[in-house]
């Protein structure tokens, strides 16, 4: 843990000090998670080996479109792949073998470099939900995205202590042009937080623009040098990859920043309905995708992506939290390991229009899925409503408090001296109760995760400060959290230079909203 602001400190001694310190605004961030407990693995080796075999079937006999971009076609066929028209069928073995050059983890690194991050062997780094149109608040209801909605959401993740990353498009901020909004949100990132966050993958030259801005906020060299932005270029599943995405990954796999190789999969529409097929496609896909990064820039940083739901054959609609769903993100978990590759998934997914208890469940067995499954980098990780159209302030904190429990879940079980508490049961004998001895009193501030949202007062308690539910609750911590906020410090020499930037790019193009 550590302190990213300076305690204000009242003059006075005893009591007054302390009931100064305990009204402080303490803002602490928790390192990313280092998994004690075991992968939740649901495929044997006679499986596994098959859905290898039949994702290398795929990619040589079937194969992957490359649409609109004639140089990646020529980077194809130059290494050795047949190229007909826009598709591509890659012989067996070549995907993997580029796909060797990519690194298992990597350092994705902040401003502040406490809250780097390291993606990859047994850490869990969680971020923010990414993409939606729309927001909703108790306050406002469900509306269009502006951008200072997005600034909230930036401010809010900076504030959650068990969130490790900014993010990137919190929400589409709908108010500033399509081909302008981009570097606002970049700006917001640097300036309004501390931790690691994404770049843009709307155009190859907004991500040209992001790594520009990174070269002004961290210096040329190091970005030269270093990975500091982490950007997801999703898959158009089935097996297409787009210019515009394809176009993206170039500029970052050129500057060695990273990207997220994601199929976009909701089975039964852009994948089969069984799992192992899902599976082989997702399998397929990522293995080209990868292999493109490198054929870019061997040893440029990736991450195995895959973002999985599965779909109601009655409406059409995406579901979330459901056992296919998950049995796809652990399948694909062990196929991310066995390729050496940082996984990405999972994420506080639910269909709900409210954050209501179909939320919570959804929410609640996507999340576990994610820790349980071995996932790398979870998108997503608090926000998530109405199947992502609609990111969600009160579900927001809500999302960002129950990640405390995946950070003290995947602690596992210490059985060292303290912990095996013989002393304890020892001095208690029958009979007796532990809430005086003294392992509890050494121990009783950190042995159990606490919420800071949920509510458990004895009834009376609760009903007399007014009976509030937990999306209640939430409002208010919303409101506690903005009004706390205290804007990270940054030199004013780079926040004046990233100004002029953002300022002299919008001035050299029309706005445009298409």
């Amino acid at each position: 843990m550590e302190e990213a602001m300076t305690r204000r400190r009242a003059r006075g001694g005893g009591g007054a000090a302390r009931r100064a310190e305990r009204s402080a605004v303490v803002i602490e961030t928790a390192k990313y998670i280092e998994r004690n407990i075991p992968n939740f693995e649901v495929l044997n080796e006679e499986a596994l080996e098959i859905i290898e075999a039949n994702a290398e079937t795929v990619l040589a006999e079937i194969g992957v479109n490359f649409v609109n971009n004639p140089a990646a076609l020529e980077r194809w066929r130059a290494a050795g792949a047949e190229v007909e028209d826009e598709r591509v069928r890659i012989p067996r073995g070549l995907a993997r073998k580029l796909c060797s050059t990519a690194p298992s983890q990597f350092t994705q690194h902040a401003r502040n470099p406490e809250k780097s991050v390291v993606i990859g062997g047994r850490n869990l780094v969680l971020a923010p939900v990414y993409g939606p149109p729309f927001v909703r608040d108790a306050q406002g209801g469900r509306r269009y995205a502006t951008m200072a909605d997005f600034e909230k959401f930036v401010k809010l993740a900076y504030m959650s202590k068990w969130l490790h990353h900014s993010g990137g498009t919190v929400c589409e901020p709908t108010d500033i042009p399509v081909n302008k909004r981009h570097l606002d949100m970049l700006m917001a990132h640097m300036t309004l937080s501390d931790k690691p966050f994404m770049g843009s993958v709307t155009a190859p030259e907004r991500a040209q623009d992001s790594v520009e801005m990174c070269e002004i906020l961290f210096g040329k060299e190091f970005v030269r040098d270093n990975t500091v932005m982490t950007s997801l270029v999703n898959i158009n599943s089935p097996m297409t990859f787009d210019d515009i995405m394809m176009g993206a990954l170039e500029v970052y796999a050129a500057s060695n920043q990273a990207c997220i190789i994601s199929p976009f999969i909701v089975g039964g529409a852009m994948a089969p309905v069984s799992v192992a097929g899902t599976l082989t496609q997702v399998l397929a896909e990522v293995l080209a995708g990868v292999a493109y990064s490198q054929l870019i820039r061997p040893g440029a940083p990736v991450i195995f992506g895959a973002f999985v739901s599965s779909i109601d054959m009655n409406s059409g609609a995406p579901t979330f939290g459901t056992p296919e769903a998950s049995l796809v993100t652990y399948g694909a978990g062990q196929l991310a390991r066995r390729l050496g590759l940082p996984f990405r998934s999972a994420g506080s997914f639910c269909g709900s229009k409210l954050p209501d208890a179909q939320a919570a469940y959804e929410t609640a067995n996507s999340l576990n899925m994610g820790l349980l499954s071995g996932v790398n980098f979870m998108l997503h990780a608090c926000g998530w409503l109405e199947g992502g159209l609609v990111a969600d302030f009160e579900k927001f904190v809500m999302d960002a408090d129950q990640l405390g429990a995946l950070h003290g879940l995947a602690k596992g079980v210490p059985v060292d001296a303290e912990h095996q508490a013989m002393g304890a049961i020892r001095e208690v004998g029958p009979g007796g109760h532990y809430l005086g001895c003294a392992h509890t009193q050494a121990n009783f501030k950190s042995a159990f995760w606490k919420s800071e949202l949920l509510d458990y007062k004895p009834f009376e308690t609760w009903e007399e400060e007014g009976a509030r539910d937990t999306y209640a609750l939430a409002s208010g911590r919303v409101d506690k959290l903005l009004g706390a906020y205290q804007q990270p410090a940054l030199d004013p020499e780079i926040a004046g230079a990233l100004a002029a930037y953002v300022a002299e790019k919008k001035a050299s193009m029309p706005d445009a909203f298409m």
